[in-house]
């Protein structure tokens, strides 16, 4: 036989078929262990009579058979429902809170922290500063007034005491406003004083006022001590969720210049920065110099891309309906409009609704912030009466028609999408109801002739989505009409907000059937009995799970109070929308790399 012959058969002698890595360290280890049992003596009893130990850990069992067994002997205790629960909930927060901090993208990377509030030029007169903690306590419980924070700046109860100048107390007396509502006995003097703040009140307290009219003394102060030129300015600006709500701030801004200017004090500019309008209208402002600024954030984002202005020596911001801001996906260009800002800035956060992760997130851009609160975050007002019916989805629209009579107009409609709005005008219209619609769907001079015709009294009948809940202020309107309950209950205490406004009573009347989500009917049910309302049966009938297993307390996500954080409906939307743009993301890759 041939040498080669040979060779090859050794060969075959001594073929061992391919182990993985991965099964070879299995056996190892395997190895390793029955080597060690064999080594160790099976553990003794210390007496005789005492048997050997079958649990802990040289018992011989697994961890999790030891666990089944003490289980079985009832040595570990079994958790409540309750403590599950909270268990749960406090894992939901603890991710929510991993958010990015509300902070500019410059300012977190070079580690900048400002660690003192922005310091100004006013205090409130000697005989309120010269008063004791208790006393200014004893003026806050009269009005009801909540703060929260360090050196807290004390409440001051009227308008004259706040040294604004006599042309501004002459525009609020025009404007029948003869004293301070609550949130601005305490907010004006904390945002004259400069400090950071959370603003909460419930609609139609006049919010607007209370960090508008700072804005308009920061700018006069500024332009007296040194007149803006071209390239200059804003001192201060204003974010809001829409354009009908920024509208309405900068006209209430473009008043109280004009007064100023009238009582020989110097002109303040202010500018209007939102979608669907000529900016060429106000190229005098931004040629000049503008003093404020009122603004989108998604028409700001470009006019600072552009350089139109810049944000230099603007040493305030305040964000009008934060947190709805925030939830309208807006959150990265906040982020980035803070980046603009070259200095350090007053910020503050205003809206009805704040819920508690709201306020969490807010904090982490806030410096030494003050919370003032009037009244719970989300809760409804009480100058509103609330009517909850079930009304069939296909009779709506004729019961529409009834619910229109319970008052004299102007009345306001709302209902969930833009097709609804318009089914609802077209109807109403071949009913001889003078009425106007608005929606986003709609072209900016359509929104603003429906807006202006509503409030001019030449429309009886404003049918609108919910970018007309937040924030805008129709004085007269008595009663409005939710066609269908929203998605979330904090759009139904902005919509029910449009009236009952400055201490007036009003009516809000609610459709509501079958096609209404179940959490949704329970956090109308919990709030109807928080407001002390009447609670319709086919609501009081609901089975609840909070009276069921006594888990009160609501959700710490959205402030629903008939459900907890576990079953909240806005978090899984969130949810299933940051998967979504996850997803699309992945698509748009593989179509990308086909």
């Amino acid at each position: 036989m041939s040498d080669s012959t040979n060779n090859k058969q050794r060969e075959e002698d001594d073929y061992v078929p391919y182990v993985s890595v991965k099964q070879r360290r299995m056996e190892k280890l395997h190895k390793y262990a029955t080597q060690r049992r064999l080594a160790e003596p099976a553990p003794r009893p210390e007496y005789e009579d005492e048997e050997p130990s079958t649990a802990g850990p040289r018992s011989g069992m697994s961890l999790l058979d030891q666990t089944v067994e003490q289980r079985r002997n009832n040595t570990l205790p079994e958790k409540t429902e309750e403590e599950k629960r909270l268990e749960e909930e406090k894992k939901i927060e603890d991710a929510q809170a991993r958010h990015k901090a509300l902070v500019s993208v410059q300012e977190a990377a070079s580690g900048v922290l400002y660690t003192e509030p922005i310091k100004t030029s006013w205090e409130p007169p000697k005989y309120i500063r010269d008063m004791s903690e208790e006393q200014h306590m004893q003026a806050r419980n009269k009005f009801h007034i909540l703060i929260e924070g360090d050196n807290l700046v004390p409440p001051i109860m009227n308008f004259r005491d706040m040294r604004f100048p006599e042309p501004i107390l002459e525009y609020l007396k025009e404007k029948k406003i003869s004293k301070p509502t609550p949130i601005q006995v305490q907010g004006l003097p904390v945002a004259l004083s400069g400090r950071d703040m959370i603003g909460i009140a419930f609609t139609g307290s006049g919010k607007t006022l209370a960090f508008s009219l700072p804005l308009v003394m920061f700018a006069l102060e500024a332009e007296t001590r040194l007149p803006l030129i071209k390239g200059e300015g804003p001192i201060g600006m204003i974010l809001c969720p829409s354009r009908e709500l920024a509208r309405q701030t900068h006209e209430g801004l473009c008043l109280m210049a004009d007064k100023l200017a009238k009582g020989g004090f110097p002109h303040l500019r202010s500018l209007l920065c939102i979608g669907g309008i000529n900016m060429g209208e106000q190229s005098d402002v931004l040629n000049r110099g503008p003093h404020m600024v009122v603004a989108t954030p998604g028409r700001l984002m470009d006019m600072l891309t552009k350089k139109k202005f810049n944000l230099d020596i603007c040493k305030y911001l305040c964000m009008d309906e934060a947190d709805r801001m925030i939830d309208m996906g807006f959150e990265d260009d906040v982020r980035n409009i803070m980046s603009y800002f070259k200095s350090q800035r007053q910020t503050l956060l205003f809206s009805a609704t704040m819920p508690k992760k709201i306020q969490d997130f807010a904090l982490s851009a806030l410096v030494q912030p003050v919370v003032v609160n009037v009244g719970r975050a989300g809760a409804a007002n009480l100058d509103v009466i609330q009517e909850v019916e079930y009304v069939k989805q296909e009779a709506k629209m004729v019961y529409l028609l009834e619910c229109l009579q319970k008052t004299p107009p102007p009345v306001l409609v709302f209902a969930e999408n833009k097709n609804d709005v318009d089914d609802i005008h077209e109807y109403l219209l071949l009913k001889g109801v003078e009425g106007v619609a608005i929606h986003g769907g709609k072209t900016q001079e359509e929104r603003e002739f429906a807006i202006r015709s509503f409030k001019e009294y030449k429309k009886d009948v404003l049918i609108a989505t919910d970018v007309a809940s937040k924030g805008l202020d129709f004085a007269q309107i008595q009663h409005v009409i939710n066609y269908d309950m929203p998605k979330e209950i904090e759009d139904y205490v902005h919509r029910i907000g449009r009236t009952g406004r400055s201490g007036k009573t009003g009516v809000a009347t609610t459709f509501i059937n079958q096609h209404c989500s179940e959490q949704i009917r329970l956090d109308l049910k919990h709030l109807l009995r928080e407001a002390k309302q009447r609670v319709p049966p086919f609501l009081a009938a609901m089975d609840d799970p909070s009276e069921k297993y006594g888990l009160a307390g609501g959700c710490t996500f959205c402030g629903g109070l008939g459900h907890r954080i576990n079953d909240c409906p806005k978090l899984e939307q969130q949810r299933r929308q940051q998967m979504g743009a996850i997803m699309s993301g992945r698509n748009a890759g593989d179509r990308a790399d086909f």
